[in-house]
């Protein structure tokens, strides 16, 4: 199934944007917004998304996955995602850096050039924080309106595209990694689609590691699990390293009785290195509904 040549429409979407510290300010009589460096592509595709790009002046280029490939050319490099150029975007003299939790380690040298916020999403409604997210990038500009739109539009084609799905559907979302395979709980799946995810098999045992838990699970684990479709995000693909052999997991999943299995593999650099922006989730959504 795909939505993507779906007809946007706009309803009322009321919501308040978070606070942001980097207001508009004067410039030669006319009102700006802040210079952005980004080392979060969600948080960039959004400011693409309302016709912000022009402030953008610094993004990560070696991780840009293609759907923003457009937003490298013209703009300044800063480093990688885990460890950015901090002398680069001291160079750019930034009004304001956004990192994610990817830059914790850089978090000072950061904050010692420019204000620095983290624009990772917060728990809960996964809708209401990235409502919360694109407002509080659209605030400093004075385009909350159009925000409210964006979303509007896309919590429609949500809806629409819950009505299209079949009824008794489920699918999984596992992680690859250098031929393991994890669970990833995936909110554009199981809360902005609503599609089931099967119960965990009791032998699959959680592996904590600090304040994380997660769950690793081989062929006969997801074949036990029957999904209607398995999504691969491939992370070894994503930062460089040899990608998962999908032919290879087809064939282990049909040894343990999963030969019917769907096996989708998804953009890992979409997947893995962005999201939680607006133009990203619609991109991750159409992927699973083209994979149905």
């Amino acid at each position: 199934m795909n939505v993507a040549g779906l007809t946007l429409s706009v309803s009322t979407l009321l919501l308040a944007a978070l606070p942001f510290s980097a207001q508009a300010h004067e410039v030669a009589g006319e009102e700006h917004g802040p210079s952005v460096v980004s080392l979060d592509w969600g948080a960039a595709d959004t400011l693409d998304e309302l016709g912000l790009a022009e402030h953008l002046v610094g993004v990560p280029h070696q991780s840009a996955p293609a759907y923003v490939s457009h937003l490298v050319k013209g703009r300044a490099d800063i480093g990688g995602l885990k460890e950015p150029d901090v002398e680069a975007i001291a160079g750019l003299e930034p009004d304001l850096i956004l990192i994610t939790g990817r830059q914790s380690g850089s978090l000072e040298a950061l904050k010692a050039v420019a204000e620095t916020r983290d624009v990772t999403l917060e728990e809960g409604n996964y809708f209401e924080a990235l409502s919360g997210k694109v407002l509080s990038l659209a605030s400093p500009y004075h385009v909350e309106e159009k925000a409210r739109e964006k979303l509007a539009a896309l919590k429609l084609d949500i809806a629409t595209a819950r009505e299209g799905l079949a009824e008794d559907l489920d699918a999984l979302v596992v992680i690859h990694n250098d031929g393991r395979y994890v669970l990833r709980q995936e909110p554009i799946v199981t809360e902005l689609l609503q599609i089931d995810q099967p119960a965990l098999p009791n032998s699959v045992e959680p592996v904590s590691r600090g304040e994380r838990t997660f769950y690793p699970l081989t062929p006969a684990n997801i074949a036990e699990m029957a999904p209607d479709a398995l999504y691969v995000v491939d992370r070894s693909a994503a930062i460089g390293q040899t990608p998962m052999d999908a032919d290879a997991l087809k064939a282990a999943l049909a040894d343990a009785g999963g030969a019917d299995i769907g096996v989708i593999v998804l953009s890992p650099g979409l997947w893995y290195l962005s999201g939680n922006g607006l133009q990203s989730v619609r991109a991750q959504m159409n992927e699973i509904l083209e994979g149905l």
